[in-house]
């Protein structure tokens, strides 16, 4: 028995030291342009679903769905979310689709985990993905108030499906050396604005 334990053990060490050179001989191909291994693909989810399960809070969100919510969750979305998951006015996505794995597309998929669940994944994000971790960038009560809007995106009272269905506002052109008004966008590329004379 005690042969056998060992044996055991040198095998496992064996393996980890396999892995370990196969890792920094640089054998695993990091692109994210090609299919993922049949491991990857069956592995990458569950793995996922277990560390969120593990860690996120079993509670529902705080913010009702109220009309004013719902349409401040989605004004939210849309400046921060809909690049990469899609929105009515951008189905196709900006830049959901070349990450690896690609971005969760909730035009075709609407999210189905638990507010709990989603809030944790918006808040903290996820590891080796695209998906950052927002709670740097929004307050709890805005991520609350995105995770309302995830739960009912699928079946939106008439007044949030209105604001959901507008197109995206394009961005304002400025011209010469005119200032842009406050909360104007300004495009890239776009050369400042000469100063008055002194």
């Amino acid at each position: 028995m005690r042969l056998f334990l060992t044996g055991a053990l040198v095998m496992l060490l064996l393996i980890l030291v396999g892995l370990l050179f196969y890792l920094r001989a640089g054998y695993l191909d990091m692109r994210a342009d090609i299919a993922p291994s049949r491991f990857e693909s069956q592995s990458n989810m569950r793995f996922l679903d277990a560390s969120v399960d593990r860690r996120a809070p079993d509670i529902a969100s705080p913010v009702e769905p109220t009309d004013a919510n719902l349409i401040e969750g989605i004004r939210l979305y849309k400046a921060n979310c809909s690049m990469c998951h899609g929105a009515p006015g951008n189905p196709e996505k900006n830049f959901g689709h070349p990450f690896y794995p690609p971005a969760p597309q909730f035009m075709e998929d609407a999210p189905d985990m638990s507010e709990g669940e989603n809030f944790y994944i918006i808040k903290h994000g996820i590891r080796w993905t695209g998906m950052p971790a927002w709670g740097s960038v929004l307050s709890d009560q805005q991520i609350w108030t995105i995770t309302t809007f995830l739960s009912h995106m699928e079946k939106l009272p008439p007044a949030a499906e209105e604001e959901w269905q507008k197109p995206p506002t394009p961005p304002v052109q400025t011209t010469g050396g005119t200032p842009p008004s406050p909360g104007q966008e300004i495009p890239e590329g776009t050369p400042p604005a000469p100063s008055a004379p002194q």
